[in-house]
């Protein structure tokens, strides 16, 4: 195929401009869970309707493609492990930690994911050890040191500044535990498979299962939130999240399926500057000198440790 072929020009643009609103929607989804817990809502009870309404969406989903919803014990061994790693754990955390954290702070966490990926791929045997990856793993490590010290405030020499960002780096190892977490859940994907089935019938099968396992523990700890009217800012936020997360998702899939992993791997990019802008517009949230050298740290490291493999396709989906 010709590098000026018209069809190839096309195609590119409108997968480029897909993977953009993927990294617009997803970006939207960490102010978004700022405002949920804004007047009082907590981590277990946003989780449990974020699990009921994404998975409401990808049965839809499921049941236009004819996909049905597997019961055996492959199954929902599978549901349970992504369930629990990929939304009930990290998501959780997330939302405590954006009780205490800055928006933006919370998106740029989300771009150690494949920094966290790679020793796990190591110890796995999954993945070979290669220098550049591992400089940009030590790029990740300082980025979240820029982001934890109070570097403005060396700068500027405000001491108020100072014990404000110390006091918020407490929380910071909580907001680490979702990158944690979405780089155990990949790797567990490329050592055991998904088990025959189609991702976004993992999902929402993981959806179902995740949804009665929050169930009790929202109840048991007071975190329930009454879905009736009236619905206030937090209430709209979990809509938003939710839909966004599983619209977002079911692209994704069909973009790695079309564009392989590698091309679809550049989103974590891309969400995380979306998401320090949209928190600047939604929450006028604005960020030190610790910060930016954090978010170039992270990005520089994360260049360095994304896959290099020469086009990444995978099978489509059917």
């Amino acid at each position: 195929m010709s590098a000026v072929d018209p069809a190839a020009r096309r195609d590119w643009a409108v997968l480029t401009g897909l993977l953009v609103l993927l990294g617009a929607g997803w970006g939207i989804t960490q102010p978004m869970a700022k405002i949920a817990v804004s007047e009082g809502y907590r981590h277990i009870g946003i989780v449990f309707w974020q699990l009921v309404l994404s998975g409401a969406i990808l049965g839809a989903i499921c049941a236009v493609r004819r996909l049905p919803l597997r019961t055996d014990a492959q199954a929902l061994r599978f549901y349970t492990v992504i369930a629990l790693i990929g939304t009930l754990l990290p998501n959780g955390a997330s939302y405590e930690a954006a009780r205490h954290l800055p928006s933006g702070w919370l998106s740029i966490t989300l771009s150690m994911v494949p920094l966290f990926a790679f020793p796990v791929a190591l110890a796995w045997g999954i993945d070979r050890f290669h220098w550049p990856r591992f400089l940009g793993l030590l790029l990740g490590l300082v980025g979240v040191t820029f982001l934890a010290l109070p570097v403005q405030a060396w700068l500027t020499g405000d001491a108020e500044l100072g014990a404000v960002t110390l006091a918020m780096a407490v929380w910071l190892p909580l907001a680490l535990v979702a990158p944690a977490l979405y780089a155990l859940e990949g790797n567990v994907v490329a050592r055991f498979g998904i088990g025959g089935m189609d991702p976004v019938q993992l999902l929402f099968g993981a959806s179902v299962v995740g949804a009665i396992l929050a169930l009790p523990a929202t109840l048991a700890t007071g975190t329930w939130i009454d879905p009736r009217p009236p619905w206030g800012a937090p209430d709209v936020a979990i809509v938003v999240a939710s839909v966004v997360h599983a619209l977002v998702y079911a692209a994704y899939v069909w973009m790695v399926s079309r564009a392989g992993a590698v091309f679809a791997a550049q989103v974590s990019y891309l969400v995380t500057g979306f998401g320090i802008v949209w928190a600047m517009l939604l929450l006028g949230e604005s960020y030190g000198a610790g910060f930016w050298l954090a978010m170039g740290c992270m990005f520089a490291g994360l260049f360095l440790v994304q896959p290099r493999t020469g086009g990444g396709r995978i099978d489509p989906v059917r």
